[in-house]
């Protein structure tokens, strides 16, 4: 009987100093570029130094599906995906079926930029750790300014004439293919993030105001929109209405558009070993509208980590989140990807300045950062967004004027608020 209580002891000391069973993870992402195969890197590392697996669940690049997939996977209550990568925008429509990381993440929250975490935090829950942020841009081709003697237009008419100049030159010097202006003008959120722009750059508001007062319908942002619908066809090309990210980049990196609107993600894939433009451009702020109120407006992005409320193992998730959110991943992010590290110290890291020197040149282009209102607008948000990205759609193709566009919207806006957002 004692050999056995010996061995019985044995055993349950074994048991309690033998690792916890590996734990199969998966994370749903939806990227452009090299980001997955990014991801991939990191995770590989991660399932190194935990013995856990992960595996990538695949999205379109379009967050406007992302979104209405992760809404029916959390609606269903899915036990198949852990975590989420979410938007700047979808934590306070997501929030009731996310994990509060509140507790989990107190010793490194204070590492990220205070509003950013609280762009994450909802009735006081942190629902999502910031893993990057992002800013637009405009790129610009400096060999061909250079070569035409152009300046770095600094309104949205001068890079209209610059583009057109330009184009036009290079056209007849045999480059048919040469277009003045890419951008995102499909019918999705993307074109919500580009026309805020540029009704903000105008002076011409938010769309719908901190105080959930809906402003668009005003005479600044139907020159706005009257601004770019001139652009199609003359030095953007018809087809632009139908791009996204990757469509403008796949144009512009061909070497064939002289300025494009895009995030940070593109500067490292412009820079690379096979690309045609590689040390041919830069970056700067986006340009000034036109009127007393014109700025140069960029449209707040950013990418988060959230996990699931239904996740079969909520521990193991936390910890990935913490470890793809941690300094050495957004460092490594930032060197492979050029992602812009929503932790403070990395802008003064001398690597990351000597290998993408543009990282810390994007603070200026955030000093110039708009939120759409997914604030004020609360879980309306998408829909308000797909009213706002439909109006500038048809404005753009030709169907109606933006005066009309926008007077619509202001009628349908209100309807949806009803008496409160």
């Amino acid at each position: 009987m004692r050999f056995r209580s010996v061995l019985a002891a044995a055993a349950v000391a074994a048991l309690s100093i033998a690792p916890a069973r590996a734990a199969d993870l998966s994370i749903v992402v939806g990227d452009t570029g090299n980001g997955l195969q990014i991801l991939r890197e990191m995770l590989d590392k991660f399932e190194q130094k935990t013995g856990n697996k992960v595996t990538i669940v695949p999205m379109p690049t379009s967050t406007t599906d992302q979104f209405g997939q992760y809404k029916l996977w959390l609606a269903a209550g899915n036990a198949d995906i852990d975590v989420y990568q979410t938007d700047v925008i979808w934590a306070p429509q997501l929030a009731s079926n996310l994990v509060d990381l509140t507790e989990a993440t107190r010793d490194v929250v204070g590492q990220h930029f205070p509003s950013i975490i609280e762009s994450q935090t909802v009735d006081g829950k942190l629902v999502a750790l910031p893993i990057f942020t992002d800013a637009p841009a405009l790129y610009y081709r400096k060999d061909l300014l250079d070569k035409y003697g152009a300046k770095v237009p600094t309104t949205w008419a001068e890079l209209a004439d610059t583009a057109k100049m330009i184009m036009d030159k290079e056209r007849e010097a045999g480059a048919k293919d040469m277009w003045g202006f890419v951008f995102q003008g499909n019918s999705y959120e993307g074109l919500t993030c580009d026309a805020l722009e540029w009704v903000k750059s105008f002076g011409g508001g938010q769309i719908i105001e901190p105080d959930g007062t809906v402003s668009i319908n005003n005479p600044q942002a139907v020159a706005a929109l009257d601004m770019a619908k001139g652009w199609i066809g003359t030095i953007a090309p018809p087809g632009v209405l139908a791009y996204q990210e990757e469509e403008s980049r796949g144009v512009w990196q061909t070497g064939n558009a002289v300025f494009m609107r895009n995030w940070p993600y593109a500067y490292a894939l412009g820079n690379g070993a096979d690309s045609p433009i590689k040390g041919k451009f830069d970056v700067a702020t986006l340009p000034d509208g036109t009127g007393d109120s014109a700025r140069s407006a960029a449209t707040l992005g950013g990418w988060n980590l959230a996990v699931s409320k239904f996740s079969r193992n909520p521990d193991a998730s936390i910890e990935l989140v913490k470890w793809i959110a941690s300094p050495e991943m957004q460092k490594y992010r930032a060197l492979k990807g050029a992602n812009l590290p929503t932790i403070q110290a990395l802008y003064d890291d001398a690597e990351i300045a000597k290998e993408q020197p543009i990282i810390p040149r994007w603070k200026e282009v955030f000093l110039n950062a708009v939120p759409r209102p997914s604030a004020p607008a609360k879980v309306r948000y998408n829909e308000v967004s797909s009213l706002f990205w439909t109006a500038v759609h048809k404005t753009l193709s030709g169907d109606g004027s933006a005066a009309d566009n926008l007077a619509e919207l202001e009628v349908s806006l209100p309807k949806l608020k009803g008496e409160a957002w």
